[in-house]
């Protein structure tokens, strides 16, 4: 009989795996999930403990050591504006504070909707995240085709501010309140040409809740972005707009160019104090403003959106942060994910029944 010939068993050192918590507990040979284990083919056994291991470790690790690298961040709008000033002022202070640098990207068109795209196809690993209004989660898709899912595909970080939206007149309009905009509306229908920044926006939507309460012809005039609707303005195109509030819109208005006749905010703002709201005048439907925030791809773990979180509530808390903000007549909100999250939930509910009422679609 043939002698049998063994290999000694050769002991090797296996280092720890980084990824691993150090606490994270031993499993029993005789816990559930080991008994299932071994019922496994080999192949099986060995992919389903990796697949375990990714799920409970990687999310940890990855918060752990974030950020290791530039953060890019998406404005859904053109250079130039509020927006873009804003967000380059938070990427300033997250370059400081997480000792990485944040390069600020514009990605501007349909309503911030490409902006918000951008952001939802890209990697949910906290590179990459997008300022923006609401709008591209709350009034877009339901007034037309997105390209992404608004509930799942994006994921809110945090509110950074409010923007009142504006009713200013301008020089074609020789009335002095909003009252008399009204009145002039009913005894000529049609005479009052009303511009806004371009179909199914806020200030679209605010139109047509003027139209609705006050049973008036009002002409809008759609414009594809406020900058020449600004411009046209000045020219006295058209008797009243609605537009957010800008630093640029308040240097016209201290000049005496333009006029504001009423404001969309839950009240009167501080730069303003005459000016009333849409709620005092009596269309509170009407009493709309733009959220802006803070948005990641819709995977991104939770550890570190809250991350994020807590850095970009330091960076707004800073005082030349809130001061740039109130100087253009916005409003710094800040607060948790989970809370901008309800709001943005609660908005589009809102706004979807609007739409439905005021038979607002784009094709």
């Amino acid at each position: 009989m043939a002698a049998i010939r063994t290999r000694p068993c050769i002991s090797r050192h296996v280092p720890p795996n980084p990824q691993i918590p150090a606490n994270f507990p031993p499993i029993s040979r005789s816990s559930p999930i080991m008994v299932a284990f071994r019922s496994l083919p080999l192949h099986a056994a060995f992919i389903a403990a990796a697949a375990l291991t990714a799920s409970i470790s990687v999310p940890a690790f990855a918060a752990d050591n974030y950020p290791s690298r530039p953060i890019r961040m998406i404005v859904a709008y053109p250079t130039g504006g509020i927006s873009d000033a804003v967000a380059r002022a938070l990427g300033e202070k997250l370059s400081v504070q997480m000792g990485t640098s944040v390069v600020v990207e514009n990605k501007a068109g349909a309503g911030g909707s490409i902006g918000i795209d951008a952001v939802a196809k890209a990697a949910p690993d906290g590179y990459t995240v997008g300022f923006s209004s609401t709008s591209p989660l709350t009034l877009n898709p339901h007034v037309g085709h997105v390209n992404y899912d608004p509930q799942h595909d994006v994921a809110p970080v945090m509110s950074v501010m409010y923007s009142p939206v504006l009713v200013v007149a301008t020089p074609s309009f020789s009335g002095k309140s909003f009252q008399d905009l009204i009145a002039q509306a009913k005894a000529k229908p049609g005479s009052v040409r009303w511009a806004t920044s371009g179909l199914g926006t806020v200030g679209h939507v605010m139109l047509e809740q003027i139209k609705a309460k006050s049973k008036t012809e009002l002409t809008m005039i759609p414009y594809k972005g406020a900058g020449q609707q600004m411009n046209d303005a000045l020219g006295g195109q058209f008797e009243v707009m609605s537009t957010n509030a800008s630093p640029m819109l308040t240097q016209h208005m201290q000049a005496g160019r333009l006029r504001a006749i009423a404001v969309g905010a839950p009240k009167r703002i501080d730069s303003l104090p005459n000016v009333p709201t849409m709620d005092e005048l009596g269309y509170p439907k009407a009493n709309l403003t733009s959220t802006f925030g803070i948005f990641a791809p819709g995977k991104t773990p939770p550890a570190i959106i809250n991350k994020l979180n807590a850095e970009l509530n330091k960076a707004l808390a800073e005082p030349d942060v809130r001061d740039r903000l109130l100087r253009g007549g916005e409003v710094p909100t800040g607060g948790s994910a989970a809370q901008f999250g309800a709001a943005i939930r609660a908005e589009s509910a809102e706004n979807a029944r609007i739409v439905k009422e005021a038979g607002i679609k784009i094709d």
